[in-house]
């Protein structure tokens, strides 16, 4: 039976996991990022395909914060070669895996132990208009407790000095875990140009599929399509469409004050520019 993306793992299926996870895949696929631009959704959509096997957690964190622990940490969150095998002998249909950690896009030491690790895996990226996704995730720190700043002029204004250190610092020791680059960087974040270029120094372009976080939002369907043409899985279709297609991590918080919209605006513009000009498509931000 195939496991549901969001299962509790328990401690006696975490053991098993252990003991037999060189009987386990390596992910076929990655949702590396962005953060707060619709990466729960889609690999919940992708979880709920009969080809594919969800890892055991939706974001594993492996090549982020959770490297040390070893590869054979991170093949127990994969199915099993024997489904695999029984999918496409038995039932007659294709079956992979994959994972969705959307810090991974940002991460700078990520891309280099993705390509060592599963070198052949397909990368998916999901961008968010960057002025959205830092408020977003403001609201969302906030709400999980994470962010103490009461107002989110105060948390952009502040994030150069709260971030500049655990930067420096992560590019000296490669394993050490930030809490404020991961949780405090609402605006680099939103460079997309920057993180993807760290990402095709290691990976060709053509092993991307980059969307619009927007255009899935408003056509879930269609981008579903299109990420599994990428994944080479044959299309699907759920017996009801409001359920297939139900919006994840989707919280409503009180607006954006127009005035930091217009700042952030004219921030965001060149380096959406360079975006635009690196991948040859204007998103319209």
């Amino acid at each position: 039976m195939k496991a549901s993306v969001d299962t509790k793992t328990s401690l006696v299926e975490k053991v098993y996991r252990g003991t037999t996870s060189w009987l386990r895949l390596l992910p076929d696929f990655i949702i590396i990022g962005t953060q707060r631009g619709g990466t729960t959704s889609l690999y919940s959509y992708l979880a709920s395909h009969p080809a594919i096997g969800p890892a055991s957690t939706k974001e594993v964190h492996f090549f982020d914060i959770k490297f040390p622990k070893g590869m054979t940490w991170y093949r127990a969150h994969f199915p099993s070669v024997l489904e695999k095998y029984y999918a496409e002998r038995v039932q007659g249909h294709p079956f992979i895996t994959g994972e969705s950690s959307p810090y991974y896009l940002f991460h700078p030491h990520v891309p280099k132990r993705v390509v060592k690790s599963v070198p052949h895996a397909k990368l998916i990226v999901l961008l968010r208009n960057p002025v959205d996704r830092a408020y977003s995730q403001y609201s969302h720190e906030v709400d999980g407790g994470r962010e103490t700043l009461p107002t989110f002029e105060e948390a952009i204004d502040h994030e150069e000095e709260r971030v500049k250190s655990e930067r420096e610092k992560l590019f000296r020791d490669e394993y050490y875990v930030s809490e404020h680059h991961r949780h405090h960087s609402y605006l680099a974040k939103g460079i997309y140009v920057d993180q993807l270029l760290n990402w095709m120094n290691y990976f060709p372009r053509e092993q991307f599929l980059i969307l619009r976080s927007e255009d899935f939002y408003a056509n879930p369907a269609e981008k579903l399509r299109q990420t599994l043409d990428f994944l080479n899985v044959p299309q699907t279709t759920l017996t009801s469409t409001e359920q297939e297609f139900k919006q994840y991590n989707n919280k409503t918080f009180t607006k954006m004050n127009p005035d930091t919209r217009k700042r952030l605006v004219a921030y965001f513009k060149p380096h959406n520019e360079r975006l635009y000009d690196f991948l040859g498509v204007d998103f319209g931000w």
